[in-house]
């Protein structure tokens, strides 16, 4: 692997998060991954839920959050 495709993966695998026992990446993390705003990546995965599984997102409590 060259050294920014390293840098790169070692980029993402740092916005990933284990939480309730489930290894997630927050949605403004994937939406800069992306380069768009967060308003804009949920509102593209609400459009197309169909398309994902019924456990691919779920809301954080407070506690989580913080």
């Amino acid at each position: 692997m060259k050294e920014k495709e390293l840098l790169v993966h070692q980029a993402i695998e740092n916005k990933i998060y284990v939480i309730r026992g489930q290894k997630v990446m927050i949605d403004r993390d994937l939406a800069n991954l992306y380069n768009i705003e967060t308003k804009v990546f949920n509102q593209a995965v609400k459009r197309n839920i169909d398309r994902f599984p019924p456990d691919f997102m779920f809301e954080l409590t407070d506690n989580e959050h913080n």
